[in-house]
């Protein structure tokens, strides 16, 4: 029997349903709503964002930090100068273009950054000296001074290392839970959490594309975080399915896909208490330290850790559970106990 039969008989055999309606059926998880019966939408939907995501990795690609690319990032307290100003007198210093120059931070925290290729010693001090005598920023003590504009070059080959040091990271952590998984739950668990991870990874990373925000070290280290929130959920729900289907095959009461419909059910409040509590964290770190302090590198961390943690609840419960489910109902011990559970 296929995946569709089995879904087909989760709808025959209709869970119960509590008196409160719908709200209520959530928070007592006593089975009332189908999410494996609507697994096509759920692979639809997942579908289509990886094919969106996939098209403009490949077609628009990252906006890499100078940490990934190599180059020269110039700042100052941003006050409140032009940036098209500061970047035709940057340039007029340097001969170059800056890839960017932008505002981050609000407030007295507000920074100006200028973002470059690798330029020489000579080439910054020139920028320095020219953007002073233009703009006279402020230092620390409140006067003006070229010690208020600060410069940091990064190699392009400390660059590649660190690209391929983070890539490691992402495939040693992907092989790591594999195993653990399969280890602590069963094989087809394994496969179904580790495809939902590998969604979430390029969907989270489609998101950065078709924005085209920044990709910096803070953006995988936060990567590497919410990667690990959303194993974390899976691999409750997957403990709650292995606790209802023990034994399923000596009960003719449910099919497997019911089961874990059921699990589902009863884990789905917590994944999304979880998120919620979460991500209030996430967004007070964002208000604080971002839009009041302008700490750029905590920017990064919180963006992609709020974008993850709804990501992961997601594929936690509409992806990795019906993926199971279309695992465990291709083998024949679950087909036989299937048509046994609809003749009965």
């Amino acid at each position: 029997m296929t995946e569709s039969s089995a879904s087909q008989v989760s709808q025959e055999k209709p869970q119960v349903k509590s008196k409160g309606g719908l709200f209520n059926s959530l928070y007592t998880g006593d089975g009332g709503i189908d999410f494996i019966g609507k697994s096509k939408i759920w692979y639809w939907i997942t579908a289509a964002l990886l094919i969106v995501s996939i098209l403009f990795i490949a077609l628009r690609g990252f906006s890499l930090s100078i940490d990934f690319e190599g180059g020269t990032k110039m700042n100052m307290p941003a006050a409140d100068y032009s940036t098209t100003a500061v970047e035709e007198t940057f340039v007029e210093a340097t001969g170059v273009e800056p890839e960017t120059v932008q505002i981050v931070g609000s407030g007295e925290s507000r920074t100006l950054e200028i973002h470059s290729e690798r330029l020489s010693d000579e080439q910054i001090e020139k920028a320095r000296l020219a953007i002073y005598e233009e703009f006279q920023p402020l230092n620390a003590e409140g006067q003006p001074s070229p010690d208020a504009i600060g410069n940091s070059t990064v190699s392009e080959s400390w660059g590649s290392t660190i690209t391929q040091r983070m890539v490691l990271a992402l495939i040693a952590f992907l092989v790591v839970a594999a195993i653990y998984i399969a280890f602590r739950l069963e094989r087809e668990m394994a496969i179904a959490a580790m495809v939902a991870l590998v969604v979430d990874g390029i969907i989270i990373a489609g998101t950065y594309a078709v924005i085209g925000l920044e990709v910096s070290p803070a953006t995988v280290i936060g990567l590497l975080t919410v990667l690990t929130f959303s194993i974390y959920d899976t691999v409750v729900v997957f403990d709650k399915v292995r606790e209802n289907t023990a034994g399923y095959e000596g009960s003719h009461r449910r099919t497997y896909a019911e089961q874990a419909n059921l699990a589902v059910n009863q884990t789905f409040m917590r994944s999304i208490s979880t998120t919620i509590i979460s991500a209030l964290p996430i967004i007070a770190l964002m208000v604080v330290a971002v839009w009041m302090m302008g700490v750029g590198t905590l920017k990064d961390l919180a963006l992609i850790q709020l974008i993850g943690v709804i990501e992961g609840t997601f594929s936690s419960v509409f992806l990795a559970t019906p993926l199971l489910v279309s695992l465990k109902t291709r083998l024949s011990k679950t087909k036989k106990h299937t048509a046994e559970v609809v003749a009965s």
